[in-house]
């Protein structure tokens, strides 16, 4: 670990303290916040090369799968995001007029919009083995201040710190997609002034939504139906993605 520190400082990227987790080797690392989404990405895919790097200095394998060991935990990625106005206020800021109402629309943004990319979140059939009730894995859009048990997960911190973490997308997900489609449902929300569901208190992970796609081919038959994903990432981009992971599956089952 102190390995994969040195290794992060030495290429800029912004890793904090490793934290064990529920998984026999398992650990969470957290990545410093920046205002530029894509270089955060980058920080993202940087890391896992950093691990597996190091990881194999030591004769050891690192993976990022989604749920490697069926009776251990899986391994997501969770991405925190505010939204700053052109002076750098957070938008979401409670202790602002608006804070509230705009931080209501995001999230209804991405409970409109996260079906349509599940196949972004989840890309692999490895992806889809992690979702399960009670897991602390989401299996709905719902959301809930500082509740785990949720999509869409309002962490604690307020005025400028305030924030969603959203908790669907698995470890071996593509970051920059993963982003461009929370982006994606930010703006949906704000920009059609939608309406979340009421805040989950309780334990929302106990059943999962039918509609909610937890099989690779019927979240890539929604990627290539939806005209919100087609809005967002060009006209042609959901089919040549869908496409090409039917033609990963096909090779995977020969």
């Amino acid at each position: 670990l102190a390995e994969v520190d040195a290794a992060a400082q030495a290429q800029d990227v912004p890793a904090g303290a490793a934290t064990a987790e529920y998984g026999g080797a398992q650990f969470e690392v957290n990545l410093g916040h920046l205002d530029d989404p894509v270089l955060a990405c980058d920080h993202a895919l940087m890391l896992r090369r950093i691990v597996k790097g190091v990881a194999a200095r030591h004769g050891l394998e690192a993976t990022f799968m989604s749920k490697p060991f069926a009776d251990q935990s899986g391994s997501g990625l969770h991405v925190h995001a505010s939204l700053v106005d052109d002076k750098g206020h957070n938008v979401f800021d409670e202790t602002t007029p608006d804070g509230d109402r705009l931080l209501g629309h995001a999230i209804a943004g991405l409970q409109a919009t996260t079906y349509d990319a599940m196949a972004f979140f989840a890309p692999n059939l490895n992806a889809y083995r992690r979702f399960a009730a009670n897991q602390f894995v989401p299996v709905n859009t719902s959301w809930g201040i500082n509740n785990r048990s949720v999509s869409f997960r309002v962490p604690m911190g307020g005025g400028r710190a305030r924030r969603i973490e959203h908790r669907i997308a698995g470890a071996d997900a593509n970051p920059y997609l993963v982003m461009a489609a929370m982006l994606a449902g930010f703006h949906h929300g704000l920009a059609k002034k939608l309406t979340p569901t009421p805040p989950s208190t309780g334990n929302a992970g106990e059943e999962a939504d039918p509609e909610m796609p937890l099989r690779l081919w019927t979240a890539l038959d929604r990627l290539e139906r939806s005209s919100l994903m087609a809005e967002y990432f060009g006209p042609r981009y959901p089919a040549a993605y869908a496409a090409i992971k039917r033609s990963e599956f096909e090779a995977f089952m020969a």
